[in-house]
């Protein structure tokens, strides 16, 4: 399986807490809306940075996960017209500051108490 990841941060006229907003109650409805989503994605999911006692400050604002079958697909998705037009302009609200496509291998996959 192929999986895009990438770390992102908000545009600097918005606070932390807006981003963190928008991104889940407006970009996630509105990429997972298109049937591109629904074709080409098997996996999609987002994170924010949490405060942890310790731990140095986060470097970027949010982590962007895709996974798709092939590399075509991955191709085809960010291809196409409804992602283009509709997904793509609202991501004027973060920039991108780091990415790489991966061939994952998972490792360790359970819940836990190990159940499945």
């Amino acid at each position: 399986m192929i999986k895009f990841a990438y770390m992102i941060n908000r545009v600097d006229r918005m606070s932390l807490e807006n981003f963190v907003d928008h991104h889940r109650r407006i970009h996630v409805p509105l990429f997972t809306s298109i049937p591109e989503a629904a074709q080409y994605v098997r996996r999609y999911a987002v994170s924010h940075p949490i405060a942890a006692p310790g731990q140095p400050a986060p470097t970027y604002d949010g982590l962007t996960e895709i996974w798709f079958d092939s590399l075509a697909d991955y191709e085809a998705f960010f291809a196409s017209k409804n992602y283009l037009e509709k997904v793509r302009p609202d991501e004027t609200w973060f920039t991108l500051e780091g990415m790489m496509i991966t061939d994952e291998l998972v490792a360790i996959e359970c819940a836990i108490n190990g159940s499945p």
